[in-house]
Parts: C-alpha cells; structure tokens; sequence
C-alpha cells in the first residue's frame, strides 16, 4: 500500500494546528513570543541598556563557567559561574550587598545560567537585571572585551 501524500500532509497541518490552539488557550501552553527562561520578576535589558549602566558603574556577574570568563569578559565583570554560585557568593557578597545596579549575563542563547544566578541572588534579598542574550549580544554590538582572569 502507497501511503498517500495528500492526507499525510492534512494529518500533519491539522495536528500542527491543534497544537497551537491547545498552547494558546489550555493556559498550561508555552509562550511563544518570548524566551521560555523569562519569569515573573525577571528584569530583561538588551546590550545598549546594559553598555549604559556599566558606563555609570554597574556590577556585572558573569554566569559562564570560569574557564570562559577567563577567556573574555565584560570589563569589570566578576564571575559568579552558575554550578559553583554557593562558593563564589561568598566571596564577593560585601560587593553585591553594598551595589544597587548589578546586571548578569551568560553564553546567550538558548543559555539559562543568568536566569538562575538572578533568581538566586533575589533569593538573597539581590535585585539583579539579566542581559537578554548574554555574551554574544555584548560582543555583537561591539562593545569593549577583557581576557584573562582579572575584572
């Protein structure tokens, strides 16, 4: 038996179609429009915002492992890398308890590391605003990099 071309496409568009509609209205579904790690309380900037606030003096917390910070960086930027957060909280938790503008990113895209170390660091009584797309946003804009280990 041949299978037939015609009804396999209407299978796949009206199941395709079901789907949306069940994501949309079950108020279970996901929202497409917007990245899937973004939570209530989230606060979201993009690059140029975030290029501004460190022009005025905001700490950045880099989520990435270390091994990456160490590569490159943002200016200034510590590591807070998201598997080692306990420990490196420690040591740099007089600097975030005394700043008001901080602002975390990770690798971007698709990367939910930021995401984690903000909610932990509210956890902590911290508001921390995450750069939406992380280090390739920051690098695709063009704005200044450091290598090696030092802020």
């Amino acid at each position: 038996m041949r299978p037939r071309w015609g009804r396999v496409g209407a299978i796949l568009v009206a199941g395709t179609a079901l789907g949306l509609l069940w994501n949309g209205f079950s108020g279970r579904g996901f929202a497409l429009d917007k990245s899937v790690f973004i939570q209530a309380g989230d606060e979201v900037i993009e690059a140029a915002e975030a290029k501004s606030r460190l022009d005025k003096g905001a700490l950045f917390l880099d989520a990435r492992p270390v091994d990456f910070y160490n590569m490159s960086h943002i200016p200034g930027s510590y590591p807070l890398p998201e598997p080692d957060f306990d420990a490196a909280f420690k040591t740099l938790e007089p600097r975030l308890r005394s700043t008001y503008n901080i602002v975390v990113y990770c690798a971007g895209y698709g990367c939910e590391a930021a995401h984690v170390v903000a909610r932990k660091l509210r956890d902590k009584g911290i508001q921390a605003a995450i750069l939406n797309e992380g280090w390739p946003a920051w690098n695709d804009a063009g704005f200044p990099i450091k290598k090696g280990s030092e802020p």
